[in-house]
């Protein structure tokens, strides 16, 4: 009798453990490729990932032909380079089905309390390429594993993409007047990411309604009118583009107007209602130094290469070189003082 009550115990421990894995096997298959890259996704640190069929942008194309015809993008002469891939994603990527797009959070309520001086808060720690690459680097390694060999890159803010038309087209939130993408759940504090794949998904192209209305708090608070009535920036009088990208001097016109801004800007951000959503980002390599926040307007002023170097070491701050920094910290001082 005791053998064969264990050998029935023993059968039913075997046909539950059956059950549980034929459950499991199921569920898995119950979960969609889709649905498994957006879970993975999130694990990783994004907030939201959206899909959309690969196809011509041809709705931005004579918006972005006349921002290039205008002169809006100033000295930034690589705008003006390809083009036709920036319309067609398909010449990116040889068998390109679909976009992937990925937000990435970045906000932070830290504000430097040694000095006036600011910088974008996107410039606060590490160089996000650097930071979100490694996390595109997993999900292309996650897919693959799923899905095969796949052809499929990734990019953050590194090749000619319209990475907000394709986030907006994935119905992840919609290109606000200040040129942002803007998301309900998240405002507009976040990294765009993509990857362009040959896999091809159920993604039809989502319209997201502009939550805008009539609102035009950035509009009324950037200092120097740098955004335009077609929700692009003018470059040429745009503070990020003075304090980073333009390497000559900065017009007079715009003395006394930047805000005591050093690197970037946040204005039209910080005022718009759909970043009181925001959220405190959740990656330690976007934390502010604390010496970096310490820092008074002496420290600022008699900061010399050499510590440039060591303060800002893999920051995006790099962008701007180091004559371009004390160019803005001087003009802003200058406006300090006065």
């Amino acid at each position: 009798m005791g053998q064969g009550n264990d050998d029935r115990r023993s059968l039913a421990r075997v046909r539950s453990a059956l059950r549980q894995k034929f459950n499991r096997e199921m569920s898995d298959a119950a979960i969609s490729l889709k649905d498994k890259i957006h879970q993975e996704a999130i694990r990783l640190g994004f907030i939201d990932c959206g899909f959309s069929k690969v196809r011509a942008l041809t709705e931005h194309e004579n918006i972005y032909n006349n921002w290039i015809e205008q002169g809006q993008h100033a000295s930034m002469y690589y705008m003006e380079r390809n083009t036709e891939k920036r319309i067609h994603p398909a010449q990116l990527l040889d068998g390109a089905k679909t976009v992937i797009s990925f937000l990435y959070n970045y906000y932070s309520p830290e504000k430097f309390k040694g000095s006036p001086l600011k910088i974008a808060k996107y410039a606060y720690g590490k160089d996000y390429h650097d930071v979100i690459k490694d996390k595109l680097s997993m999900l292309d390694r996650f897919i693959k594993d799923l899905a095969g060999d796949v052809n499929q890159r990734g990019f953050v803010d590194s090749a000619p993409v319209l990475e907000r038309a394709w986030a907006q087209n994935s119905g992840l939130g919609w290109i606000g007047k200040n040129s942002c993408l803007i998301s309900r759940k998240h405002g507009s504090f976040f990294f765009i990411a993509e990857i362009i794949t040959s896999l091809e998904f159920d993604a039809e192209q989502t319209s997201v309604k502009d939550y805008c209305g009539s609102c035009q708090k950035c509009i009324d608070a950037c200092p120097t009118n740098a955004i335009t009535e077609k929700r692009t920036i003018n470059s040429n009088r745009c503070i990020s583009y003075q304090t980073i990208e333009n390497r000559g001097d900065i017009p007079s016109q715009f003395f006394g107007k930047m805000q005591d801004y050093i690197f970037g800007c946040d204005i039209c951000q910080d005022v718009c209602p759909w970043n009181k959503k925001s959220s405190p980002h959740n990656e330690p390599l976007f934390s502010l130094k604390s010496e970096l926040q310490e820092m008074s307007l002496i420290n600022w002023q008699n900061m010399d290469e050499e510590r440039y170097k060591q303060l800002f070491k893999g920051s995006p701050i790099k962008r701007t070189k180091f004559s371009g920094l004390k160019r803005n910290i001087d003009k802003a001082s200058s406006h300090i003082k006065d």
